[in-house]
């Protein structure tokens, strides 16, 4: 299948990649570009333990003044590509999440207690899932350490504008619910909703399809939250 890849860069290429080798034909199209805020202090005295639920996190703490300090932290990451990009990076203890930042406060909860100090979540200005309310709920202090920002891309290039509107792309790739926004505006702004309903979308979550629902595409949504799950979903209807 000839699919969009609509992560932000350097993921998009990485997916490119997946798809490639399973003969498929990516066209990539990010549709948010990173910021990443390498100045922040991580604001680590006296946490027990780091959440991260996100690679882009960890690729801005990579170049982080306190990253050798970070690492020596126990870390709950959101999944199990996370966990293994963390540990590349040098973490040793490392608690693996199920793929979704709402899975990971009853992790939280069972490996470690409020008592022993904050939690740090290393992560991005604008998150998906109010992990601090869930954790606070439970009577955690979690303190949010912004370390980068995605900004939404607004338009699409000229190749993939023409590739949609003769009907050449036979899918959608959306692995966030602000990058399916931003893939719905793109579309909208270029006059393209009549021609984009060819295409099906293959969204990480309900939430990711329920941000596609304006345009009246088609959706299917894998069972996990994890994006080989999301591959496995194209890979069955190829």
């Amino acid at each position: 299948m000839r699919l969009l890849v609509t992560r932000p860069e350097p993921d998009a290429t990485r997916e490119a990649e997946t798809l490639s080798a399973l003969g498929h034909e990516p066209v990539r199209a990010p549709m948010l570009e990173i910021e990443f805020l390498n100045s922040v202090p991580l604001n680590l005295d006296g946490a027990q333990a780091l959440v991260i639920t996100s690679r882009n996190a960890l690729r801005a703490l990579g170049t982080h003044p306190e990253r050798e300090r970070a690492v020596q932290l126990p870390l709950f990451a959101v999944g199990e590509a996370t966990a293994w990009a963390a540990r590349q990076l040098g973490f040793g203890e490392v608690t693996i999440g199920p793929g979704t930042g709402a899975g990971l406060p009853p992790i939280i909860c069972r490996e470690v207690h409020p008592d022993n100090g904050p939690l740090v979540h290393l992560g991005a200005e604008k998150v998906a899932f109010d992990l601090k309310g869930a954790l606070e709920d439970s009577g955690f202090e979690l303190r949010r350490t912004i370390l980068y920002r995605s900004h939404p891309v607004e338009t699409l290039s000229e190749s993939v504008v023409e590739d949609i509107r003769n009907g050449t792309i036979d899918g959608v790739l959306l692995l966030s619910p602000r990058t399916a926004r931003a893939f719905v505006r793109a579309i909208e702004r270029h006059g393209l909703v009549t021609q984009a309903k060819a295409l099906v979308c293959y969204c990480l979550s309900k939430a990711i399809a329920e941000a596609v629902v304006p345009l009246g595409l088609a959706s299917r949504v894998s069972q996990y939250a994890r994006e080989e799950d999301l591959i496995a979903l194209l890979e069955s209807d190829a």
